[in-house]
């Protein structure tokens, strides 16, 4: 096991160090975070939080556009940092399902995310970026938006025609550490080395578990996070037994909204344990609770059993296995699931994340040419649609 080392630079011989300037902007539900980077390295954040009252003449997230942009913009005033970018790089939307990578916010994109239905801050992410970019004069862009499906046709098909598997997940921080380590494996190598010549398993334990098989740059397999596939989590409940979860659905003991609940939100460990805080429970544990280690430890067996279930992918080719998110700040955790795992490939570990960190790593790669940079097109979506 390997813990992540800090954030590396990039290692292509043929790339000039030249200093790039990113803001990066993530709108949350209660929050908009910013940070300033100078290449990789962070030189200034703020989390700007809202208030019920601050939101409440927003009928719609979309009015917040000017609101949230505006705090932004000042922000960088009241800190003396100019509106002098190279990049600019916001969270990406609730688009329709597109392969993964960096995009050049144009407008297609502002007039898709205009109209989506599904309502959410990130929606905002792109419409600010781009509007703070031509002020100053520079690209906007976005990355790997949740809604990345890059799935094989293969690992779609399921039991019944009419529930084929659909992906949400944590693509964005995902596919962040898989170029983070192809990074700091070039950086001991000696060679340049691109996170599209790996083949890696990466999982994201958070308060949702996302476990992605990333084949040569593409996650052609990977888990639905949040309502109903995979290892149960602090939140969520995971792969269900189907006809345990038919019959609940009839007893008339539950709402749609609680059933709904008792899959994502009121499930996993607070459902079991009632509470998602893994330091809390780990005491909890030393303390002689052995139904919380029953449950602790069936989550990590979860884990292990459905990252190995990912090495058909690559016929047991695996380059190294990578964690992330929250949960891997737990040595109880993490010291168990590598002991199940390890055998299938090295295991690194990247514990916590940072989606701002994330974005601008994105941007720098598109600006310094180690990322392609893919232009959002109806062509695009269709060709990417009819694939699906």
């Amino acid at each position: 096991m390997r813990i992540g080392l800090p954030l590396p630079p990039l290692h292509n011989p043929n790339i000039l160090p030249i200093l790039m300037k990113i803001l990066a902007i993530n709108p949350g539900s209660t929050s908009t975070k910013m940070a300033v980077f100078d290449n990789n390295e962070k030189i200034f954040s703020q989390n700007l939080r809202h208030n019920v009252e601050d939101l409440a003449p927003f009928t719609q997230v979309i009015e917040q556009f000017d609101f949230r942009k505006n705090l932004v913009l000042n922000a960088l005033k009241e800190n003396g940092i100019p509106c002098e970018f190279d990049a600019v790089i916001g969270r990406g939307g609730l688009l329709r399902p597109i392969p993964g990578g960096v995009y050049e916010v144009n407008d297609a994109m502002v007039a898709d995310i205009k109209k989506v239905k599904r309502s959410h801050a990130c929606n905002l992410g792109c419409l600010i970026a781009r509007d703070i970019a031509d002020e100053c004069g520079c690209k906007a862009f976005i990355a790997d938006p949740g809604v990345v499906d890059e799935m094989d046709e293969v690992a779609r098909v399921t039991g019944s025609p009419i529930m084929p598997r659909v992906t949400t997940w944590h693509a964005l921080n995902q596919r962040a550490i898989g170029r983070r380590f192809a990074s700091e494996l070039s950086a001991s190598s000696g060679r340049h080395i691109r996170y599209e010549e790996l083949n890696l398993i990466i999982c994201h334990l958070g308060g949702g578990i996302s476990i992605g098989a990333h084949k040569k740059g593409k996650a052609v397999d990977v888990n639905n996070a949040f309502d109903g596939e995979g290892p149960f989590s602090p939140e969520r409940a995971g792969t269900l037994p189907a006809g345990s979860l038919i019959d609940l659905c009839y007893s008339g003991k539950y709402t749609k909204d609680q059933l709904k609940k008792r899959i994502s939100g009121n499930a996993g460990l607070a459902a079991h344990l009632g509470s998602t805080h893994i330091p809390e429970i780990i005491d909890r544990i030393n303390g002689g609770d052995a139904h919380a280690k029953l449950v602790i430890d069936g989550m990590i067996y979860q884990i292990a059993k459905h990252i190995a279930a990912l090495t058909p992918v690559f016929r047991g080719k695996v380059d190294a296995i990578l964690i992330t998110g929250g949960i891997a700040y737990s040595e109880y955790v993490i010291s168990r699931l590598t002991e199940q795992i390890d055998f299938i490939a090295p295991v690194h570990i990247y514990p916590g994340e940072d989606e701002l960190e994330a974005l601008a790593l994105n941007a720098l790669g598109a600006l310094t040419g180690e990322q392609d940079v893919q232009t959002y097109t109806q062509t695009v979506l269709d060709r990417h649609l009819a694939m699906a």
